[in-house]
């Protein structure tokens, strides 16, 4: 028997729920996403209600998919942020729900980190240097000593900013 971690996301438009080995094989991805009325953004609460009704079938989905039973689960994972704060909620909620049933550990993710250990998962990058710049935030991160480094982070700052103010100090 391996070890099995469930991982939710839910930090924008997508909720989704996988099942992952230790190994790092997915074994099931299921996502429901949201769509905001045409010409309009992500709408945060209209987002989370989306989020909030799919998460059931989502969850049970992904379970069933992966064919690991729920007593061979290990942990459960969420994204904790950044995200939108009404449907980081949702997933939160589901995790801390999920990981109490199963008296299982709850591990809080970075996203951005998230994304950027699946990218190392899937090319076998060892200790990479990142610039990760997303629609809402951007942040130059390193993995060094068995553990993530954020090196400079922005909530607000255009990328030309951030690297002249990364570069100053």
């Amino acid at each position: 028997m391996g070890r099995f971690v469930v991982g939710i996301e839910s930090t924008a438009h997508t909720f989704s729920v996988a099942v992952a080995s230790g190994e790092g094989k997915i074994l099931s991805d299921v996502r429901e996403v949201y769509s905001p009325p045409e010409g309009s953004g992500i709408h945060p609460y209209l987002a989370s209600l989306s989020h909030a009704k799919a998460a059931p079938r989502v969850l049970r989905d992904a379970l069933l998919t992966s064919g690991v039973a729920e007593g061979d689960i290990d942990a459960v994972a969420y994204s904790m942020g950044p995200g939108l704060g009404p449907c980081l909620r949702v997933g939160a909620v589901v995790a801390r729900s999920l990981a109490l049933s199963l008296a299982k550990p709850i591990v809080p993710v970075n996203h951005a980190i998230g994304h950027i250990e699946l990218g190392c998962l899937l090319t076998a990058t060892e200790d990479p240097l990142v610039l990760l710049v997303s629609g809402g935030h951007s942040m130059v991160v390193a993995f060094s000593y068995g553990r993530w480094r954020v090196l400079g982070e922005t909530l607000d700052l255009t990328l030309g900013q951030l690297l002249d103010q990364f570069g100053r100090h």
